[in-house]
């Protein structure tokens, strides 16, 4: 699922914990000083540096490196069972990769060592997932073609991003956050009602309906990538604070992961057409 971590919110709570904002404006009258250099806000003394696009791209690499690794290892535990079942690890690495995320929204400082427990976590599950589809003869090579597609929206979403075809401009982030927050609500409300017996399955079905869900969900992923791209350039503008290269990388591997699970959902329904 989406992340709401990388918006608007979070640049300026990041910026005012690290002191680095504008000061509040005040009625107070004080005389102007004159007996030394003026300090600029954007000091990185005692800061460690500040964000910058190349660091957050450093950043998600290693974190996208130890998804790779860790779903590796979902991969062969799903494969050694002898009925190629769904090992229960899996999902306690769902649980842990939400709790991370959730403690990150709050403390994004402790993203840089927060964001390697989701991805291993949920990279864990995502190779589970991965080889439970795969074993399904009807399924052969979807997980190839799922994650093909997922490299190509992103690589496609960025192109759009930095030529300005896409312009995340006040409009589109409400849109897109609003889209995805109902969403998730929708996702939890069927959750909750599966628990009590009752079953909305439309979205899960082969039919126009549900394939034209997952189209849907699975664009308003990719669009949430321009929301991220949009948070990393202005954390970056605005010299954030170094830590939130992590937090902004692991906001962009919540993203792709949600991407890859609603793409390879999309090409289950499609083969079961």
């Amino acid at each position: 699922m989406a992340n709401p971590m990388l918006n608007d919110k979070a640049l300026d709570q990041a910026a005012k914990r690290s002191g680095w904002a504008a000061p509040e404006p005040t009625t107070a009258w004080n005389p102007p000083v004159t007996d030394g250099p003026v300090s600029s806000w954007h000091t990185d003394r005692n800061t460690g540096g500040h964000m910058t696009v190349g660091g957050t791209a450093s950043a998600t690499g290693v974190l996208l490196v130890l998804l790779l690794v860790a779903a590796y290892f979902g991969w062969q535990a799903v494969d050694s069972t002898e009925t190629n079942g769904f090992p229960p690890m899996a999902m306690i690495g769902v649980i842990v990769g939400f709790v991370a995320v959730l403690i990150c929204h709050f403390k994004p400082a402790l993203a840089r060592f927060l964001g390697p427990v989701y991805a291993i976590a949920e990279g864990f599950f995502l190779g589970a997932i991965s080889a439970a589809f795969n074993s399904v003869e009807r399924y052969e090579g979807i997980v190839v073609q799922a994650v093909g597609a997922t490299l190509g929206v992103f690589g496609v979403m960025l192109l759009l991003y930095r030529t300005g075809v896409i312009k995340v401009t006040a409009r589109f982030r409400a849109i897109v956050m609003g889209a995805t927050l109902g969403v998730m609500v929708f996702y939890g409300v069927s959750m909750l009602l599966r628990l009590f017996g009752v079953d909305i399955n439309f979205f899960d079905n082969a039919n126009f309906v549900g394939i034209a869900f997952s189209f849907f969900v699975a664009g308003l992923a990719a669009f949430n990538l321009a929301l991220d791209f949009d948070f990393i350039e202005k954390g970056a503008a605005n010299k954030l604070p170094k830590h939130m290269e992590w937090f902004a990388a692991l906001g962009l591997l919540v993203t792709l992961v949600w991407l890859y699970l609603e793409i390879l959902r999309l090409l289950a329904k499609l083969r079961d057409r």
